[in-house]
C-alpha cells in the first residue's frame, strides 16, 4: 500500500505529454502494464500494442490521439499511512487541448473550502480520505467547471526514484529551509541552504515539500511549478532520453491510475509538439478570487466558484483563439 504523499511524481504523466518517451514505446508498454490501474480502465496487453506480436523484440506502433476534446487529468500526491487512506496533500490538473496543442498545469490549493459530493463542505484535501481518487476527481471537476477524465496518484518513494533515475536536478534554492518532525521519526526532515544545488531524490523531495514560512502553501506550490519546469527540461535532454526505460521501471510500483496503456501512449503522442517552456502554470484559485473564511475554529480558503469557472473558461478560449489564428494562417498560404 502507498505510504506517503508525493507531489512531484504525479507530474510524470504531465511530463510524459512532452513526447520524449515516444522513442521508447516498448518500455512504456512494459511500464503501463506494471502500474496499478483502476478496474474501470480498459485493459490492453502489450501484445495489443505491438505490430509484430510474435517477435522476441517487438516494435511498437504509437497510436495517435484521435479526438479533439480537451483532455483534463488529475494529478494527486497523497498522504496515506497504514490503513488510513489519508488526504491528498497535493492536487494538480494537467489540461491539454489536442487542437491548439496548448497545455495548462494548475496547482489547486489543498485548503480551498469546497463542496465534496455526499460529505458537505470541507477542505479539498479531505476528498481523498472520503472517497479516494474518484471522489477527488468529481470534487475538482465541480470546482473548476470542467470534466476530469483521468487521474494519476503516487507517493514519496516514487518521486525520489524518478529524480535519482535522472541523476538529479539543478535548482536555485531561494532561501535556507529547515523543518524537523518527530512524528515521522525524522525520515522527512528538511535542511536546505540558499543557492544553486544539484539535488538528488531526497533533497528534491525536501524542496517541493517545504511550506513552513509565512506564505505556506502559496510559495510551496510556486516551488513545485519551478521544479516541474526543471524536471521537464531534464527529461527532454538528450542524455535523459537514454534513461527513460530505467526511469519507468523505477517508478512503476508507486503509480496508480485509471489510464490504460493505450491511452498513455496516445497522450505521449499528443504531447510530442507541446513545448515545455510554453506550458501555462498557475495557482488555482488565483489570489484575486480567494477569500479568508472560517469553518468552525479553523481558517480555510474561500472562493467565488462562478468567477473561478469563468476564469478557467477564459484561459481555454484563449487557446481556441490561438488555434483559429494558426488555422487561418495555414489556409492563407
Amino acid at each position: 500500500m502507498l505510504k506517503k504523499w508525493l507531489w512531484g511524481t504525479a507530474l510524470t504523466l504531465a511530463l510524459a505529454i512532452t513526447g520524449v518517451i515516444v522513442y521508447y514505446g516498448y518500455s512504456i508498454v512494459h511500464f503501463a502494464n506494471s502500474i496499478s490501474t483502476a478496474s474501470s480502465a480498459s485493459s490492453t496487453s502489450s501484445s495489443d500494442l505491438n505490430n509484430t506480436p510474435n517477435s522476441d523484440t517487438p516494435s511498437v506502433v504509437i497510436p495517435k490521439w484521435d479526438g479533439q476534446e480537451r483532455v483534463n487529468i488529475l494529478l494527486l500526491g497523497g498522504d496515506s499511512r497504514g490503513d488510513d487512506a489519508g488526504r491528498s496533500d497535493s492536487v494538480m490538473v494537467a489540461s491539454i487541448d489536442p487542437v491548439s496543442k496548448k497545455a495548462h498545469l494548475f496547482s489547486v490549493l489543498r485548503d480551498t473550502y469546497v463542496d465534496i459530493p455526499g460529505h458537505g463542505k470541507s477542505r479539498l484535501n479531505a476528498a481523498y480520505s472520503f472517497g479516494g481518487a474518484e471522489l477527488t476527481k468529481e470534487t475538482v471537476s465541480n470546482l473548476l467547471g470542467i470534466p476530469i477524465q483521468h487521474y494519476v496518484y503516487t507517493d514519496f518513494t516514487g518521486f525520489m526514484a524518478l529524480v535519482d533515475a535522472l541523476d538529479g536536478i539543478d535548482i536555485d534554492v531561494e532561501k535556507d529551509m529547515y523543518y524537523t518532525s518527530k512524528a515521522d521519526k525524522h525520515m522527512y526532515d528538511i535542511d536546505l541552504k540558499k543557492g544553486l544545488q544539484h539535488m538528488d531524490g531526497k533533497t528534491a523531495l525536501q524542496y517541493v515539500r517545504f511550506r513552513h514560512d509565512a506564505t505556506s502553501d502559496f510559495t510551496r506550490t510556486q516551488r513545485q511549478r519551478i521544479f516541474m519546469t526543471e524536471l521537464a527540461k531534464k527529461m527532454q535532454s538528450t542524455t535523459s532520453l537514454f534513461k527513460i526505460p530505467d526511469m519507468l521501471e523505477a517508478i512503476a510500483p508507486y503509480i496508480k491510475t485509471d489510464l490504460s496503456p493505450t491511452q498513455m501512449l496516445k497522450l505521449a503522442s499528443l504531447g510530442f509538439d507541446i513545448r515545455v517552456n510554453e506550458i501555462d502554470q498557475q495557482q488555482i484559485p488565483p489570489n484575486k478570487l480567494l477569500t479568508n473564511e472560517r469553518a468552525g475554529a479553523a481558517q480555510v480558503l474561500g472562493v467565488n466558484v462562478p468567477k473561478l469557472q469563468a476564469y478557467i473558461q477564459k484561459l481555454f478560449k484563449e487557446d481556441n483563439a490561438t488555434s483559429d489564428r494558426s488555422a487561418s494562417g495555414e489556409s492563407s498560404q
